[in-house]
């Protein structure tokens, strides 16, 4: 009787041990939303962002979640590139998902959710370069790069310096539309910068056209006529296109300097010219897509081999890596410092603020971030690289540009 009961309660034992031990290393899943365009001006470049993206999460899960007991789920959703979509899809997101962090892909996503986010406790990172309606204390919408104003400053002074031998401002004119706050933004802040450095650029005009505009032969004339040096379009590929097209039709080649998601390459497919945008330039605050063996290069290349990543090696798709890998280190701190069952967005927030990740961190796409409860976006670590087009292909022109300052607007 003694011998049965204690083979009883050996096996019970045993058996708490092992239900105790599989509990232990049970999966925690976290759930991401992410913002896209598949229908909107940015659907012809948004399946590179997105693969970008996956093939993080995917490379995250194996090599690094695994060790964790974590695994990341995403949830995408088209938002079109519009605030009333977003705004109207967001509840049934929140609810739905739960997420511990968004994924947001651009202005009218921060525009959407920049007052619900503090209320509903979850933070947002955008790839894109930061928004001047956005630059307020206490942000739960973070951007990875600073202002569109901040990456063009830096490029006119280096135009300036390089193209004109700094005798003279950069003459400067911007296309852009007042369709979306985030547009309407690009210009305001260029203005705040020429204002407050005539030495060094002044500004010609502001052509607001719309998002996808047909004909801008009689708006690019007038900028012909001024004397401009540099066009700037941080918008979207159409504009890029609609804007070459202008140039080619006034047989003028004024230089074009172009934002990441609309860059070089990608505006070049939309207007059918594997070329089209030799000798313009693209501009961010993040590893740019040339053909330098570099760190972020490299890791594309082992995400290609053995992670899935179908994307090109371009722009947008650096976003999209630069965008996740910065959200899955945010994850993976605050894993390491409060659990794997604490991760929530208030807590993947309060990572984001008190940590400083450095190249090394983000595999060589970002130079480092390091937000604060002040600032949005980057402040210390950005600087930017500059890239042009040649004979098809993309590369660097300049890189760890001085981001210069630029006064708020």
């Amino acid at each position: 009787m003694q011998r049965n009961t204690f083979f009883k309660l050996t096996a019970a034992l045993a058996a708490g041990l092992l239900l105790n031990a599989t509990a232990s290393a049970q999966t925690t899943t976290i759930n991401v939303a992410a913002f896209a365009d598949f229908a909107g001006p940015y659907a012809n470049v948004m399946p590179e962002m997105q693969g970008g993206r996956l093939a993080v999460i995917e490379w995250w899960n194996k090599e690094v979640g695994s060790k964790l007991n974590a695994q990341i789920v995403v949830k995408t959703y088209d938002m079109r590139y519009d605030v009333a979509q977003t705004a109207s899809l967001w509840p049934g997101i929140k609810a739905e998902v739960k997420p511990a962090l968004v994924l947001g892909l651009g202005g009218p996503d921060a525009a959407a959710l920049q007052q619900r986010l503090p209320e509903d406790k979850v933070v947002m990172l955008l790839g894109t370069a930061a928004y001047g309606f956005g630059w307020k204390p206490n942000q739960w919408a973070l951007n990875l790069r600073p202002t569109y104003p901040h990456e063009a400053a830096a490029f006119l002074e280096w135009f300036r310096a390089t193209k004109l031998e700094g005798k003279r401002p950069v003459k400067v004119a911007i296309i852009t539309s007042e369709a979306t706050p985030a547009y309407a933004d690009m210009a305001k802040g260029l203005q705040s910068y020429t204002k407050a450095n005539p030495d060094k650029a002044s500004f010609v005009e502001a052509i607001w056209t719309e998002v996808q505009p047909t004909d801008l032969t009689l708006a690019v004339r007038r900028l012909v006529n001024a004397g401009t040096d540099v066009i700037v379009i941080q918008t979207n590929t159409a504009q890029a296109v609609a804007t070459k097209r202008a140039l080619q039709a006034l047989g003028k080649n004024i230089p074009i300097m172009l934002s990441l998601h609309n860059g070089l390459a990608g505006s070049s497919k939309a207007l059918g010219d594997p070329n089209g945008f030799a000798g313009d330039f693209e501009v961010g605050a993040i590893a740019d897509a040339s053909e330098s063996d570099t760190t972020a290069r490299k890791f594309y290349q082992l995400l290609q081999e053995k992670y899935g990543l179908k994307s090109t090696w371009n722009a947008m798709t650096v976003m999209g890596l630069g965008q996740t890998i910065v959200a899955v280190r945010a994850i993976e701190a605050t894993i390491k410092s409060k659990g794997v069952g604490k991760v929530t967005g208030e807590a993947v927030r309060e990572t984001l603020l008190a940590s400083q990740f450095t190249g090394n961190d983000l595999m060589g796409i970002l130079p480092g971030v390091d937000f604060n409860s002040d600032t949005p976006f980057p402040t210390g670590t950005a600087k930017v690289n500059i890239a042009t087009m040649k004979d098809g292909k993309v590369f660097r022109s300049a890189g760890d540009v001085t981001v210069p300052t630029v006064p708020k607007w």
